[in-house]
């Protein structure tokens, strides 16, 4: 019998879609503002995940150019049907205020891997669309609807709509079929067909610690939809000392072995010693992941195996366990043509002008662009925090002569919260290492006076994150041996979606290298290498 661990998708991983193709097994999710667009996942097993795709990785499918943090894509929905893949996905571009400002695409491929479609325009009424693939050929499309209207409940409900594959758009009657329950917040639908019932399964009560999966049931596609008798189906709300927050936005499987399981966000909370455990419920830097769970059928209805809040262990499907090789290499030395799939930039790919593994060989080399405070081009390359406890390193060699260019390691929510310990420019010390902190858009250099002086022998300098759960700190050497602390203590709660100044803030923290020339004249930083290493033991070291 194979035991599943959760989560099964560490680190900012979150809206899980998965479907089966055949014996093959795939998670997309959520990537917002990171670019390319949506992650995609393969399994084999149920137990063992590799990160394959990134299916929008053009312009024409996808331009985040000053997109809101967390905006972008929120929650793709991916299916099997008619031998090809379809992915459905939003890109929301604005997310104060009344409205939320949410277009619809479409894209397919005959493989996963493959090079996907233009997207075809679906709708704007609302996100977390999905597409329902029929058994009499027909598919619906699916998304929550934005009520913008002061005074009303924005989430208006779930409407439905025909898609005609060969008029390629929404055709007839769109009709709202289900309002939700009195949680509210009623998102993310996912339609099924078993047992004679449409099953439509939905997100209510909010992405927080409120979060929920509701499940509701109907002989008629376009309803009315009956509630689960035992809603909600998994939540983690009623149980604050479960290590599995959060639990909601979830979607469903039937195995190749006809068995169930859910997928479904989840969120782990840093340990928080002589607080309160109801309100805050705590931090989680390492956002919102992806766990699974067992599903049962009794009464037509599914239940969670053990009860509707998620289990850390969960007994794997009966399918012989298939291991990958790691997807990332821990050092990563840049002698590739293209970047590792972990890697992603903000809201636009950026062309050769901008990164180059070509222009200075076994190097990733950053011109210099606009600053980490930017929602329009960064010349930034990072990926997730996945773990509590790892180390983070680069070398780089940078010759900036004007504070305005630095280059160096940073830990990045968004734009207004993130840590830089960068090499710059000071008019009587010269080259120096300085650390600049952004907290709620609130800023300090807390070297002040003392910033560290690069020795002009120094062609490059060696940059390290060690982060120990709760707290991280950088260190710097010269010669890549002797390595120096820098005595600031920096605490990683505050690289969470629930310390962001309102709220409604939903990625993870990222660690990785920039390049800033706010003078215009695009200074070069060559990056030798980045090593992302996980570290110690215990539940909250290699998860």
């Amino acid at each position: 019998m194979t035991i599943i661990q959760n989560p099964i998708l560490t680190g900012f991983n979150p809206d899980p879609s998965i479907c089966r193709a055949g014996e093959d097994y795939y998670i997309a999710v959520s990537t917002f503002e990171w670019f390319p667009g949506v992650g995609i996942y393969h399994s084999n097993d149920l137990k063992n995940w590799r990160l394959i795709s990134r299916p929008l990785n053009r312009l024409s499918q996808l331009n985040m150019m000053g997109n809101p943090d967390s905006g972008g894509i929120w929650a793709p929905a991916l299916s099997y049907h008619d031998d090809k893949f379809w992915l459905i996905y939003t890109d929301v571009k604005v997310v104060d205020g009344q409205w939320k400002d949410s277009h619809n695409y479409l894209v397919t491929c005959d493989k996963i891997d493959g090079e996907w479609s233009e997207p075809v325009y679906m709708n704007s009424s609302g996100f977390d669309p999905s597409l329902f693939h029929d058994e009499d050929g027909k598919k619906y499309f699916v998304n929550m609807m934005w009520d913008h209207r002061v005074g009303n409940h924005n989430f208006y409900g779930i409407v439905l709509q025909e898609f005609s594959v060969e008029e390629q758009k929404l055709v007839g009657k769109k009709e709202v079929i289900f309002k939700g329950t009195d949680i509210k917040l009623t998102e993310a639908p996912h339609l099924y067909k078993m047992n004679g019932y449409y099953y439509l399964l939905t997100a209510e009560g909010g992405t927080k610690y409120d979060h929920q999966a509701t499940i509701a049931r109907s002989k008629d596609l376009w309803g009315p939809y009956e509630v689960h008798p035992d809603n909600p189906l998994i939540t983690s709300f009623p149980y604050p000392r479960n290590p599995l927050q959060k639990a909601g936005h979830a979607s469903i499987v039937q195995t190749h072995t006809d068995e169930w399981f859910l997928v479904h966000l989840t969120g782990r909370p840093l340990p928080q010693e002589n607080k309160a455990l109801l309100d805050p419920r705590g931090y989680c830097p390492l956002g919102r992941e992806t766990a699974i769970q067992r599903l049962e059928w009794k009464n037509d209805w599914p239940y969670v195996v053990g009860g509707n809040q998620p289990s850390v262990e969960i007994e794997g499907p009966a399918i012989e366990e298939v291991k990958w090789e790691k997807d990332f290499d821990e050092k990563d030395d840049f002698s590739s043509e293209t970047l590792n799939l972990h890697f992603q930039s903000l809201r636009i790919p950026l062309g050769e002008e901008i990164v180059s593994l070509k222009d200075n060989p076994g190097h990733l080399r950053l011109y210099g662009r606009e600053s980490l405070t930017s929602k329009f081009t960064q010349a930034h390359i990072a990926r997730r925090w996945q773990h509590f406890n790892f180390t983070a390193e680069t070398k780089v060699a940078f010759n900036p002569d004007t504070f305005q260019q630095a280059a160096g390691l940073v830990n990045y929510y968004n734009t207004q919260n993130w840590t830089a310990l960068q090499i710059t420019w000071h008019e009587e010390k010269g080259r120096i290492l300085d650390l600049t902190v952004c907290d709620n858009f609130t800023f300090s250099q807390p070297l002040q006076d003392s910033p560290i002086t690069v020795p002009d022998e120094a062609d490059y300098v060696y940059l390290r994150v060690n982060v120990s759960t709760n707290t991280y700190r950088y260190s710097y050497s010269f010669d890549g041996n002797s390595w120096t602390e820098v005595p600031v203590t920096l605490e990683s709660y505050k690289l969470s979606d629930d310390y962001i100044n309102g709220g409604g803030f939903f990625t993870g923290a990222f660690v990785g290298m920039q390049c800033q020339d706010t003078s215009g004249q695009k200074l070069h930083a060559d990056f030798d290498y980045f090593v992302y290493r996980a570290m110690g033991s215990g539940p909250l070291a290699q998860n």
